[in-house]
């Protein structure tokens, strides 16, 4: 499961070309039905505007895109290219255009569109998503500093943790990085203890 690139969140950017509006919104969304929905509510939040273009790229591969009714490759092509430019996934743009009464043409209909596009990834953040595993393992009181520091000297981000009759520690760590501390763990233990490793998933990390 490879490290990519994507946006935390919802932006947003205007242009204006020859009157008309175009607003520009990319969100986070990793999966079709995400996109969807997202592109959904800009309609919803937009019922007067003439068009909603939207493209989406998804980490899995899968890609769409519309021109919802602008000419052939002047909106939705666009827009798509846009964020393959950026290089990121698991993202829908959507822009909306309120027309203003003056055609454009298909020069002026690619740059607009391409402008709201990349002006709204633009002022995204970008994060890293990271295929990681999070991590438990129970330990007695006196086996809880050691444990604590050997995992925290690992490339891991943990939690609190928990005390009751004994310390639950828990922590999140890159997939495929877990093994050789979980074996020093066990080895702390004398096998008396066994980290639990949940499935590994993307995260921001």
């Amino acid at each position: 499961m490879p490290d990519y690139q994507t946006i935390r969140g919802i932006a947003r950017y205007e242009y204006e070309e020859k009157r008309s509006r175009f607003i520009g919104a990319a969100s986070f969304a990793d999966t079709e039905e995400a996109a969807l929905a997202f592109l959904e509510s800009v309609r919803a939040g937009n019922r007067t505007a003439r068009h909603n273009v939207y493209a989406y790229v998804l980490q899995n591969g899968r890609m769409r895109y519309s021109d919802d009714g602008e000419p052939a490759k002047t909106a939705g092509t666009p827009v798509l290219e846009c964020i393959q430019h950026a290089g990121i996934s698991d993202v829908i743009v959507v822009v909306t255009r309120y027309f203003g009464g003056i055609l454009l043409g298909t020069g002026g209909l690619v740059r607009a569109y391409t402008a709201a596009a990349s002006g709204a990834l633009q002022a995204a953040e970008k994060v890293s998503m990271r295929s990681v595993v999070d991590c438990e393992l129970r330990v007695p009181y006196p086996l809880f500093e050691t444990a604590r520091r050997m995992i925290e000297q690992a490339d891991t981000r943990s939690e609190e943790p928990v005390f009751d009759d004994a310390v639950t520690l828990r922590w999140r760590m890159p997939a495929g990085e877990e093994a050789s501390l979980c074996a020093a763990l066990r080895e702390l233990t004398r096998g008396s203890a066994e980290p639990v490793v949940g499935p590994a998933h993307y995260d921001a990390y």
